[in-house]
C-alpha cells in the first residue's frame, strides 16, 4: 500500500505544481488586450478574410505520413549504427518493421493520399 501512497503523493504534487504555476503566471502577467493585439497575425501583412478557413484534410494526412516516415528514419539510424552487435534477430525485426511501413505506404498510395492537390 505504501507504493500506491507514494504514487498518489507524486501525482498530487505534480498537479499542485502545475496549478500553482498557472496561478502565479496569471498574477504576474500583463493583461492589456486591445484590438490590434487580438488581430490575427499573418507575417506583418494585413489579414485577408476570415481566420476560420477550412483546409483540405489531405494536407493533414500528408503531414502525418511524413511524420511516420520521419520516425522510421529515427529508428533506422541507431539500428544501423549498432547492427554489428545486434545480430540476425534485429535484422529480421527491422525487415518486418520496414515491411509494415511499406504496406502502409502502398495503402496510402492506393487511397490517393499522396496526391498533393
Amino acid at each position: 500500500m505504501a507504493q500506491y501512497a507514494a504514487v498518489l503523493i507524486f501525482l498530487l504534487l505534480g498537479i499542485g505544481l502545475v496549478l500553482v504555476t498557472f496561478f502565479v503566471a496569471r498574477l504576474i502577467r500583463p493583461a492589456n488586450p486591445y484590438k490590434a493585439k487580438n488581430q490575427t497575425y499573418e507575417c506583418a501583412e494585413q489579414p485577408v478574410g476570415d481566420s476560420w478557413v477550412q483546409f483540405n484534410n489531405r494536407f493533414y494526412i500528408f503531414a502525418l505520413l511524413f511524420v511516420i516516415f520521419d520516425v522510421e528514419a529515427v529508428f533506422l539510424f541507431p539500428w544501423a549504427v549498432a547492427f554489428g552487435q545486434l545480430g540476425l534477430f534485429a535484422l529480421i525485426e527491422m525487415v518486418i518493421f520496414i515491411f509494415i511501413l511499406v504496406i502502409g505506404l502502398i495503402y496510402a498510395w492506393k487511397k490517393g493520399v499522396l496526391k498533393w492537390v
